[in-house]
């Protein structure tokens, strides 16, 4: 099937040819038919898949025909969980709409009020927001939805999690009860359940298979890691390597990713931290940046997770594992796009065990354990359920294992000792309690027996304090 195949207007097929793409994917190919006959639509696709474009492509040919209604309020209106989100449907829409004669904004969190304020006083086509935002401007009276014609809620899964759901609702209940739905997410529950039984009539279902597709493409590596050091020491390695042009290093904590991308800085590499605490313009600065080439490596937390479409990221490194299994995938699915391929580095400790193997059920696939040569792990992740205790020992360069079996031990408390390391790229040192040395693994806990074998090392853990979910994105 060619997208000319789909009846869009010609200034979008213009747009779409001027891009390059020669066939819708998948979802495109099955949303985009169903979205221009006016069904309202639940959609499942992981990231990468192209449901952008899926939803977006069918919102530009419904404004190719002129408004029925008098007014100055949007036609259509797009709902993102986060800012990063928003400014990539943004640039679709900008894209995609090049040779058409149309209007659309943005309306989010870290941008003043009275320019937001200035694009609802006119005219608008198409506007593209977060709930929170979007909420204080409709209590202000600046939002007039009278001649909405499309709702479209992208990553509708994610504005859950983030404790949207009574936003949307509030948004959607301040509609028409006449519009098109279009719901898309990467996850289906109980949860989503609910809220499309509210808000869409007698909706088309839609599920792409987006997750082992996704995942072809990526190449995944899991390193063991005994502490903060023992993972710094193994970034500082990778980030040797030469074909690692760009990549995104997620911290589970906004400090730890401010603290980390200081400290590569100070090493001489170019980073910068990407998190939810920092204003709009500071996040689209460091995304600008990645961008254009001037900053190889960004440390951020979970905000860039999803909605983070920069081209030729070639690594993905978690420093730490996310705490749901979802995000992981969201995650690695920032590079391995467009048909390039991607790496992507797990660290793991052993205090991580429990969302590894959730984050292996989800994907279906136990993840290659690799071993770097002369960083070799002193205590061995325990083999998964169903699986074998063999590892790969690294040649030394990322990617690359020389296939020989390397004994895995597992995690067992036993009594020993440890010597402290000195920190390194945001490792912490154990921290006085009361006159006595605690570890990351805890007060009162054991220490871990140590699996012997040549190369072997000891050291200390630490520990860093956990994120506070930023609800306002």
């Amino acid at each position: 099937m060619s997208f000319s195949s789909l009846n869009l207007a010609a200034p979008i097929i213009k747009a779409i040819n001027l891009c390059g793409y020669a066939s819708p994917t998948p979802i495109q190919e099955q949303a985009i038919p169903k979205a221009l006959e006016g069904r309202d639509l639940i959609a499942s696709a992981q990231t990468g898949t192209g449901k952008t474009a899926a939803f977006v492509l069918p919102a530009l040919q419904r404004l190719n025909a002129p408004s029925t209604l008098k007014g100055k309020g949007p036609r259509i209106l797009v709902l993102t969980p986060t800012r990063e989100l928003a400014n990539q449907v943004s640039e679709a829409v900008r894209t995609y709409g090049k040779f058409m004669r149309i209007r659309s904004g943005a309306i989010l969190g870290g941008v003043p009020y009275f320019e937001q304020q200035r694009l609802l006083s006119q005219p608008v086509d198409i506007v593209i927001a977060t709930p929170g935002r979007l909420i204080d401007l409709m209590d202000s009276g600046r939002v007039n939805f009278s001649r909405l014609e499309l709702l479209v809620l992208d990553e509708a899964d994610r504005m859950l999690d983030m404790g949207f759901s009574e936003a949307v609702q509030t948004i959607a209940s301040a509609t028409p009860a006449t519009r098109q739905t279009l719901l898309f997410t990467a996850t289906w529950d109980r949860n989503m359940e609910s809220l499309a039984k509210r808000l869409l009539k007698e909706p088309v279902r839609i599920d792409i298979a987006g997750k082992k597709t996704t995942l072809e493409a990526i190449e995944q590596q899991l390193h063991a890691a005994d502490d903060m050091q023992h993972k710094s020491r193994m970034l500082h390695h990778l980030l040797a390597d030469k074909a690692m042009t760009r990549a995104i290093i997620f911290s589970s904590t906004k400090r730890h990713a401010d603290q980390l991308a200081r400290e590569l800085s100070e090493q001489g590499h170019s980073a910068m931290a990407l998190h939810g605490d920092m204003t709009q313009g500071a996040r689209t600065r460091a995304i600008t940046k990645m961008k254009q080439g001037n900053v190889r490596l960004l440390v951020a937390t979970d905000v860039a997770a999803r909605g983070l479409d920069v081209t030729g990221i070639t690594h993905v490194i978690n420093y730490d594992l996310p705490k749901n299994a979802e995000d992981y995938v969201h995650r690695i699915g920032r590079t391995g796009r467009a048909g390039a391929t991607g790496i992507a580095i797990s660290f793991v400790s052993g205090r991580e065990l429990d969302t590894l193997n959730r984050i292996e059920r989800y994907i279906g696939q136990t993840l290659p354990r690799l071993v770097i040569a002369g960083l070799e792990p002193r205590y061995a992740l325990r083999a998964p359920k169903g699986g074998d205790s063999r590892g790969r020992q690294s040649s030394g360069r990322p990617g690359a294992s020389t296939g020989r079996p390397r004994t895995q031990g597992s995690w067992t408390p036993a009594r020993g000792r440890s010597e402290t390391r000195k920190p390194e790229f945001g490792a912490r040192s154990e921290r006085s309690q009361g006159g006595k040395k605690s570890s990351s693994f805890g007060e009162g806990r054991a220490p871990y027996r140590e699996v012997k074998h040549q190369g072997g090392r000891t050291g200390d853990s630490s520990s860093r304090p956990t994120d506070r979910r930023n609800r306002w994105a």
